[in-house]
């Protein structure tokens, strides 16, 4: 019972944060769709480089991840990424069954929430990734995998490991990742989540070459930040620093 619940905050959690992204994406590359007859992508190299947009669709992906975690973090953890749900399994934070559940919940709510904007909007479906031409398959990995492990890290700094700003974890989490969307979106279209770059394609009918990129690359990116997580755990790094989650009267009763 208490997985099936996972399972519906994960599928409703993901639906809402890709359909409030893909959006505001959607209307951020209005001008590409004008000019092109077909792009459906939202990689910068591709639609045209414009800090103004760039700035638009970090923000977005950033606001839309920061406020549904922070609603739906209590029902499913507020995932809303196989690569982010592959890092739990690895640490043991959840069992095989809830991964499988959630995995399904993520791909599902990525393809509703593509199909809703379709729908909504008169504009054709513009948010795919892809790579920018002068990027590498290679590069493109490397991209993604670094970028997921840094949100990846996060996640598990800030709302993983409890301390006393755990509350506010979704807005760190935010932040991540708009810091790696300004890198990613020109590159690679900053897709960091399989579930992200899966629904569009599904619903497009349209899967590139290179798909395989936003499955490998922060698969490899979760890997990354879990050795790091546990390299940093097994040399206990709560005592490198201590007194950071000490309150004032305990600082002056130490002193």
């Amino acid at each position: 019972m208490l997985d099936f619940v996972a399972f519906i905050g994960e599928f409703v959690g993901t639906t809402m944060f890709l359909f409030f992204a893909f959006s505001v994406t959607q209307v951020a590359n209005i001008q590409s769709s004008a000019s092109d007859s077909t792009p459906n992508t939202t990689t910068g190299a591709t639609t045209g480089f414009s800090p103004p947009v760039l700035q638009y669709i970090a923000l977005v992906f950033a606001f839309s991840l920061m406020v549904n975690v922070w609603i739906f973090f209590r029902i499913s953890g507020g995932l809303f990424n196989p690569a982010v749900t592959f890092a739990m399994l690895l640490t043991r934070a959840m069992t095989p069954v809830r991964f499988t559940l959630l995995l399904s919940a993520q791909l599902g709510g990525s393809i509703f929430a593509s199909f809703l904007v379709k729908v909504f909007f008169p504009t054709s479906l513009n948010v795919r990734t892809t790579l920018s031409r002068e990027t590498s398959l290679a590069r493109g990995v490397f991209i993604e995998a670094v970028l997921t492990a840094e949100l990846v890290f996060t996640i598990f700094m800030l709302a993983k490991e409890k301390h006393k700003a755990t509350y506010i974890a979704p807005v760190g989490i935010g932040l991540a990742l708009f810091i790696a969307e300004l890198v990613g979106v020109y590159y690679t279209g900053g897709s960091l989540n399989p579930a992200r770059s899966f629904g569009p394609c599904v619903v497009t009918g349209v899967f590139d070459r290179e798909h395989w990129i936003y499955w490998v690359g922060p698969g490899l990116g979760a890997i990354l930040a879990v050795t790091f997580y546990k390299f940093i755990k097994i040399l206990e790094y709560e005592v490198a620093n201590p007194g950071q989650d000490a309150d004032d009267k305990e600082m002056m009763e130490k002193a």
